[in-house]
């Protein structure tokens, strides 16, 4: 297995997909996408993103109260996660 998750979004649903899964939460329906990750801390991501009629900014992503609310266990699921990187394919 990876030690990279690929973060994306589609529409108003963002994804963040590691180990076969894809973790899929509502955003902004006013996101266009986001542009590159700054930082990554063990379920806490740092992203540039870009906003429909705004400047690139910056964003705040926390996967473990949604790792949660779909009973994964956080500190399992997360622990081989050394990179995360957006993509658009």
């Amino acid at each position: 297995m990876t030690d990279e998750a690929i973060l994306t979004s589609n529409g108003e649903y963002t994804s963040f997909y590691y180990g076969g899964r894809n973790i899929r939460f509502m955003t902004s329906p006013h996101l266009e996408r986001y542009i590159s990750v700054k930082q990554w801390d063990n379920g806490y991501i740092v992203v540039v993103a870009k906003y429909m009629g705004e400047d690139e900014e910056e964003e705040y992503i926390d996967l473990i109260p949604i790792l949660r609310n779909l009973y994964i266990e956080p500190a399992e699921f997360l622990k081989n996660i050394k990179k995360v990187r957006v993509c658009y394919e």
